[in-house]
């Protein structure tokens, strides 16, 4: 399966490689050859700790060298009336009588925790590419679904999202 993501996520990722190439990667093996100098191997648990950790991030790196090279990179880009990546959205949902802001983001960045919701969910489905007062159909599976009122949009959203998030 091929990851969607933008050239903006690609590059938090490139920057996320850099950092455990050249910072983690040197602290993790100073941190090993400092816990084989303490002696016996078979039972020295620094060792086992400090390897285990270098392992740990080396995986990472594989991981997302791997998530970058099988990407399917997509564009980000939205006329400025309508629900796009990066944009923060108010719904009001009548079935519930409550009003939510999410922000659609692509499927590696989405937490719905946090209110991050994917653009491949049934909701992000749903408000891509509508405008604030269209009332849109979120059909979660076949025999289930609901209405959503799209209150607003805040493209500046995505401004404010610049920090380098593990993915």
């Amino acid at each position: 399966m091929y990851d969607k993501l933008t050239k903006k996520d690609i590059e938090k990722m490139m920057e996320e490689i850099e950092y455990r190439k050249l910072v983690v990667r040197k602290e993790a093996l100073e941190a090993v050859k400092e816990a084989r100098a303490h002696g016996d191997l078979s039972e020295n648990f620094e060792y086992k700790a400090a390897k285990q950790d270098k392992n740990r991030n080396e995986s990472r790196i594989r991981y997302l060298e791997r998530m970058i090279k099988t990407a399917h990179v997509i564009s980000d880009e939205s006329r400025p009336d309508e629900v796009g990546i990066g944009d923060r959205v108010e719904l009001y949902i009548p079935e519930d009588d409550e009003t939510r802001t999410y922000k659609l983001v692509t499927t590696v960045r989405a937490s719905s925790l946090e209110g991050l919701i994917s653009i491949d969910s049934p909701l992000g489905k749903a408000i891509r590419g509508h405008k604030a007062g269209d009332t849109v159909f979120v059909k979660v599976n076949e025999t289930y679904g609901y209405e959503a009122e799209i209150r607003s949009i805040d493209k500046t959203a995505e401004a404010e999202d610049d920090s380098l998030r593990q993915y």
